[in-house]
């Protein structure tokens, strides 16, 4: 990103009410969980300590937001039967739950009359969203993420997160298929 514009940590750092996320892909591919996620191919086990090495950096910064009063919330687009990967994701789920965030999934049949936007993002107080780019195989793409604070586009992906996590079930409610 360039140095004007904020990193991730820095924008979730300054957020004081609400951060969401909406991911919408079957498959990610993004180097710091790759290790864990063959381990789980492998073996079926997932890290799910919320204080290993992998977990604990973002579960303090959950529990920093949650300190401050801010809600996260995690909604999920996924296709069904879902992927290794998705069923990857949920197994650790329940770090992200335990850790403070609220998550939700909704089978991509269910979402074919929503407009969605054509990439990953974050919400930060409804004033910015971090759109996060990637490769068609699921890695970071160059640039990996995009800030856009326009009142119009911002109102569109709240819209969007909002329509999705109305129609979304609960991680504890949703079964893999």
């Amino acid at each position: 990103m360039p140095q004007n514009v904020p990193s991730f940590d820095e924008l979730f750092e300054a957020t004081q009410r609400s951060a969401v996320h909406l991911e919408m892909r079957d498959r990610y591919a993004v180097g710091d969980e790759a290790d864990d996620f063959h381990t789980w191919l492998r073996t079926g086990q997932r890290d799910t300590d919320p204080t290993s090495d992998y977990w604990a950096p973002w579960v303090d910064m959950i529990s920093r937001a949650a300190a401050r009063g801010v809600v996260v919330r995690r909604a999920r687009i996924v296709s069904e039967p879902v992927t290794d990967y998705i069923r990857y994701e949920h197994a650790g789920t329940v770090v992200n739950a335990a850790a403070g965030e609220q998550v939700r999934w909704l089978p991509r049949r269910d979402a074919v009359d929503l407009m969605l936007p054509g990439a990953d993002l974050w919400i930060f107080d409804g004033t910015r969203v971090l759109f996060n780019h990637f490769t068609g195989e699921g890695g970071w793409a160059d640039p990996d993420m995009e800030l856009r604070s326009e009142p119009g586009i911002v109102k569109q992906c709240v819209d969007a997160f909002e329509a999705v996590w109305e129609r979304a079930i609960p991680h504890d409610r949703y079964e893999i298929h």
